[in-house]
């Protein structure tokens, strides 16, 4: 295991020197982690990506969010289109560079499901979702249409804003992830966005049942290690490469 004081955490925050392959809208994204031991993510994991660990702990996170105004770089902004989407992530590092690898992905999107399976080869699934607010309670329903069956539910409040974290703290770690990896054909590949940092808030989890890390072969138990709440940010996609550490 590496240092995480010589990674540069700072670098893939960047914005890539060329033409955006879309534009997306990330909105209302709770941050939901587990501590998961490293010898349980390592099956899961493509050989070649390293599991990135903050203290030494490695974590999965699931992250139900709403998409808004997504249309790739070819469409008009009044084709874009919404939907609700929930992932199953975890840290890694190619290289020096820092990630996420996604194990599963859910969306209320037939469509977005196979363009993203078609052009960056994630395991998107359809699924029905819901995102409802009352009383100051937020609750976001999924269930899975195809595939192994799942299902989750958070319920939580958000609480007061922190602003965005910093290089080196644990908040930063876990949602300032600029880079996604992917094996396509037994090489690994990235997918750079670009945005402001998160601002994030504090959030009481109320309510949480999740079937999703569990469909992936990740085993998760008692109270999240870590929540956090983002209003969200605006998103440029670019457009996936071979990825040389």
């Amino acid at each position: 295991m590496r240092d995480r004081a010589v990674i540069d955490r700072v670098a893939p925050s960047r914005r890539p020197n060329e033409a955006a392959a879309g534009w997306q809208k990330w909105r209302r994204l709770l941050f939901v982690h587990w501590t998961v031991p490293v010898e349980a993510l390592r099956p899961l994991v493509p050989a070649a990506l390293e599991i990135d660990r903050f203290d030494g702990v490695a974590f999965v996170g699931v992250v139900p969010f709403a998409m808004r105004e997504v249309r790739p770089r070819y469409l008009p902004r009044f084709a874009s289109f919404d939907f609700l989407e929930t992932n199953v992530r975890t840290y890694v590092l190619h290289g020096e560079a820092p990630g996420v690898f996604f194990f599963s992905l859910e969306a209320a999107s037939w469509l977005a499901c196979a363009a993203a399976r078609a052009t960056f080869g994630l395991p998107y699934f359809p699924a029905r979702m819901s995102l409802e607010e009352a009383d100051g309670e937020v609750t976001y329903e999924t269930e899975r249409r195809l595939g192994p069956p799942a299902r989750s539910r958070f319920r939580y409040r958000v609480g007061e804003a922190l602003g965005a974290s910093r290089p080196g703290t644990f908040e930063h770690f876990l949602v300032e992830r600029y880079i996604l990896f992917v094996e396509r054909r037994g090489a690994i590949h990235r997918g750079q966005v670009h945005h402001t940092p998160y601002p994030v808030h504090r959030a009481e989890l109320l309510e949480a049942r999740d079937e999703l890390a569990s469909a992936a072969g990740i085993a998760t138990s008692g109270p999240p290690a870590h929540v956090c709440w983002s209003p969200g940010v605006d998103v440029e996609v670019f457009a996936l490469r071979p990825s040389r550490p």
